[in-house]
């Protein structure tokens, strides 16, 4: 049995006209009307952005050219590159102005009370985000009422109840007070970080015969790295920078931190001016954070995002 087959149509000829059918310039507007409006709001996005960056990079980029200059350079021009590198600004603030002592001071400070705000608020929120009990929710929302709680109402029964402790102007009772200021936003912040980690790796464990305390530090915590190391760099950033509290607790000279240490070496130049110094000690603090950051900045994108993308 023969089939008949249906010739196909001959190919267009160069230059003649192809015909265009009501549906097809239909569906050609809108399309290209969409790829204006993104192409707009790909071009204003990126816009704003390149703003924001210059305003926040210009600053930090003058702040570490200043630090290199002398006084005279400072004022008289104080948008043009340093003549010289002068790095003996550096060391008279690490040394004359005992931004050495500051430094370690606010290293044993913030290393302390982030390791004991990671290992506390991490437990906390574990237990609040993988386990129901009896007051779960409220204990849950007192952490979020600290959240909101204006540190500054609290500073003089705060300043009696750590004097009462003996913990007042030392190390340790700074980290202790560092660790409570910065412990609601930690619950907070890893409670929604455990609920969107997987409950069928640690219900296996518990299948193999590992104890809670074992399941949570073996499994849950590396699993909950990304999250850890995002609330870490924002409780550093927040207690480098810290300086009320400090100020109202630490009043001791020989146990101040970074930030009382700025403040002082700007009170104490008087009319003198040591200002290149001053900028020197500035960029000092500025680094940590900075590195800081810049090391772990695609850790804290992916704890920022895990949440979105489950």
């Amino acid at each position: 049995m023969k089939t008949t087959e249906t010739p196909a149509p001959p190919p267009a000829e160069s230059g003649s006209a192809v015909p265009v059918t009501k549906v097809d310039l239909a569906t050609k507007k809108p399309s290209t009307k969409k790829k204006t409006e993104g192409n707009f709001l790909n071009a204003f996005s990126h816009g704003i952005l390149v703003i924001w960056a210059i305003m926040v990079v210009l600053p930090l980029l003058w702040a570490v050219m200043t630090s290199f200059k002398d006084d005279s350079s400072i004022f008289g021009s104080p948008w043009s590159l340093p003549d010289k590198l002068h790095f003996d600004n550096w060391s008279r603030a690490w040394t004359e102005a005992n931004m050495s002592d500051y430094f370690l001071n606010t290293i044993l400070v913030v290393g302390g009370s982030l390791i004991g705000t990671l290992v506390l608020g991490s437990m906390a929120a574990y237990v609040l985000a993988r386990f129901d009990f009896p007051g779960n929710r409220f204990i849950y929302y007192l952490f979020i009422g600290g959240m909101s709680f204006p540190i500054m109402l609290a500073l003089v029964p705060l300043f009696y109840v750590v004097n009462n402790m003996g913990l007042l102007n030392s190390i340790h009772g700074l980290i202790l007070v560092y660790i409570a200021y910065s412990l609601p936003f930690t619950v907070f912040f890893l409670t929604a970080f455990f609920r969107t980690l997987p409950t069928s790796v640690a219900e296996a464990a518990f299948v193999d015969g590992a104890s809670h305390s074992r399941t949570f530090f073996q499994i849950m915590v590396p699993m909950a790295k990304p999250g850890l190391i995002s609330v870490g760099i924002f409780n550093f950033l927040g207690q480098w920078n810290q300086y009320m509290l400090p100020t109202v607790l630490n009043t001791d000279p020989d146990k101040r931190v970074l930030t009382q240490g700025l403040v002082q070496l700007a009170v104490s130049q008087g009319y003198k001016g040591d200002w290149s110094g001053l900028f020197a000690g500035l960029v000092m603090a500025m680094l940590p954070v900075l590195a800081a950051y810049i090391v772990f900045q695609r850790q804290v994108v992916q704890g920022l995002t895990a949440g979105a993308l489950k």
